[in-house]
């Protein structure tokens, strides 16, 4: 017995949102591409190169959200959903990789400026570009982020990038009032830091999901005392929670009633004040029990 199917994710509003975060971004990329080969530096390239793979991001967020979109079947009973969870899985994995170099490249030149120059100006205009840009993209996304593990994946990286700009331009403003290059290694390593916190979360949260744990705030304890004050209910046992993703909780229980409660019409009563309980106190849209008589547990610990 249960109730309708998760909704969660999918709609088509988040890629409407993806596909404009895209376009802004794949724009900020290649004027920071560009102003860093002109200017000569590593703080701007190393945003470019984030930029580039936050484009690359949300196309795999872009396409993992209209995959989800498809609906469910006879051999994918609950649709594609996981979709959002692997594409998530490759984007923490792209920043992890991607703070690594900017790292490496920042220390290098630290240890061995050689003759490096840096135009500060241009640095500086090409920054506040990057700034501005993230700045959109992250007030697009802010709502869709809160529903979706994919589109928060996208939400982050965007809200690194701002960040960086930051960096770029603090360091930029140095160049230029002090002539100091180092500040724009030292900003390549900011950002090279700043970027791997917000990567462990991701791939911490994606494994939660492929581990089938229950959702951030779910206590299972607390949802067993509501089972168990049901009129009707005598007890409940092998209960479940777990997430398809962001948003899309599934609950199971079994659920031990009256055995009278199984003749005289009660049943279907008792379900639907179960189903309603998880819905308006957990935020469970899909939730499945099966009611059984007293003693049906004894039998089935001696089956």
């Amino acid at each position: 017995m249960h109730d309708h199917a998760p909704t969660g994710i999918r709609g088509a509003g988040n890629r409407r949102l993806l596909a404009i975060s895209l376009a802004i971004t794949s724009t900020v990329m290649v004027v920071q591409i560009v102003g860093a080969v002109l200017s000569g530096s590593l703080a701007l390239l190393a945003d470019a190169a984030h930029m580039f793979t936050d484009a690359a991001a949300l196309v795999i967020a872009l396409i993992a959200s209209s995959v989800a979109a498809r609906p469910a079947n006879d051999r994918r009973t609950f649709g594609y959903q996981r979709a959002e969870v692997f594409g998530a899985l490759i984007n923490g994995v792209i920043l992890i990789v991607l703070s690594g170099w900017v790292a490496f490249e920042g220390i290098s030149r630290l240890l061995d400026p050689g003759e490096t120059e840096v135009a500060g100006g241009l640095m500086l205009v090409v920054a506040i570009v990057g700034l501005v840009a993230n700045g959109v993209a992250m007030w697009l996304l802010s709502s869709a982020q809160r529903h979706s593990i994919n589109v928060r994946g996208a939400y982050l990286e965007v809200l690194g990038d701002l960040i960086g700009s930051a960096a770029v331009i603090i360091a930029a403003i140095v160049i230029v009032t002090t002539g100091s290059y180092q500040a724009d290694a030292i900003a390549s390593l900011f950002i090279a830091a700043m970027i791997i916190p917000r990567a462990v979360g991701l791939l911490r949260e994606v494994v939660s999901v492929l581990a089938e744990s229950a959702p951030k705030g779910t206590h299972v304890h607390e949802i067993r005392e509501h089972i168990l004050a049901t009129p009707g209910v005598v007890d409940v046992h092998d209960v479940h929670v777990w997430q398809l993703t962001r948003g899309a909780p599934v609950f199971t229980a079994h659920v031990v009633v009256e055995g009278a409660a199984l003749t005289d019409g009660r049943a279907a009563g008792i379900l639907s004040t179960l189903q309603s309980c998880l819905s308006d106190h957990f935020d469970v849209e899909h939730s499945t029990f099966q009611l059984e008589p007293a003693g049906h547990v004894e039998h089935e610990a001696h089956a």
